[in-house]
């Protein structure tokens, strides 16, 4: 299964009193690079989080958030700190003495002050275990979604690949008429070396038509690796790495291709299979 690395989830569960939320984010990165951003009182369960969206994640970089908000219940009021509270205006008088203008506070204003509202316990197994159900359920969609990006890369890829095809076979089709040209060619460099004998410039130029002419293996070897592309495709485990390096074996056999023509016809089909090579290969950075 073909799965992109960039996707978005995001979910949100009651546990006790507390709203919790969670969103997973993901990129393309080199290899698995896991992010968490928790609030103090979740911290105790970073260590299962990481563990648990390292193993179903294998590339890419995931930025994990957890966040909670109170909801009162029941009639459930505030609770406050009350000896926080005290503290708070203690302090406050003792800075008021020092004020030439003291300034009046509401008790709205002591809630906000950090401390003076206490949070009510929860049980942090059951804590544990409702975060742990959530970012379950969250990393299923961000998979389903980077699987539906995948199967759409997947696709580009292989409409890509059955273009190259044609270009393959389009250049083994031309190669009887470039085979023609050069022939001519040949025969009006030998009807000159004739008249001014250079037996040397003769040897030295037929050594070169011979090496441009023999672009059958890199056309061999340019189907072949289009081939192990598509059944690279069908595979079940993480294939990124593989493709990355299966498209930098189709650009250096693309680039000789080029180099070795002798022909505008030819040159056209080396430029067409990179620039649809290039095209796979910004596809490909994004695949796991």
């Amino acid at each position: 299964m073909i799965r992109s690395m960039t996707a978005f989830a995001g979910n949100e569960t009651e546990i006790g009193d507390l709203t919790i939320s969670c969103e997973l984010r993901s990129v393309n990165h080199r290899y698995c690079d896991i992010s968490l951003r928790l609030p103090d009182r979740l911290r105790f369960v970073e260590a299962d989080l990481r563990s648990a969206i390292a193993a179903k994640i294998n590339r890419g970089k995931v930025e994990c958030s957890l966040s909670y908000k109170k909801q009162a219940k029941n009639g459930q009021g505030f609770i406050i700190n009350t000896d926080a509270v005290a503290t708070l205006l203690a302090a406050t008088h003792t800075i008021e003495q020092q004020m030439m203008g003291p300034l009046s506070f509401s008790a709205l204003d002591v809630l906000a002050f950090p401390g003076i509202q206490q949070e009510p316990d929860i049980d942090k197994e059951q804590l544990n275990l409702g975060i742990a159900t959530l970012v379950d359920q969250t990393l299923a969609q961000l998979l389903e979604a980077r699987e539906r990006e995948g199967a759409q890369l997947k696709l580009l890829i292989e409409e890509r690949c059955a273009k190259m095809l044609i270009f393959v076979v389009s250049a083994g089709k031309r190669m009887p008429e470039v085979l023609l040209l050069i022939r001519n060619k040949l025969n009006d460099r030998i009807a000159e070396l004739v008249a001014q004998p250079d037996f040397d410039r003769l040897e030295q130029e037929l050594v070169l038509l011979a090496q441009k002419l023999d672009i059958t293996e890199e056309l061999d070897r340019l189907e072949t690796h289009i081939t192990e592309v598509l059944r690279v495709l069908k595979q079940k485990d993480p294939v990124g790495r593989r493709l990355d390096f299966l498209m930098q074996e189709l650009n250096r056999e693309a680039n000789t291709l080029g180099s070795k023509s002798t022909d505008k016809e030819m040159t056209k089909i080396a430029i067409e299979l990179k620039v649809l090579i290039e095209q796979m290969r910004e596809q490909i950075q994004n695949i796991e």
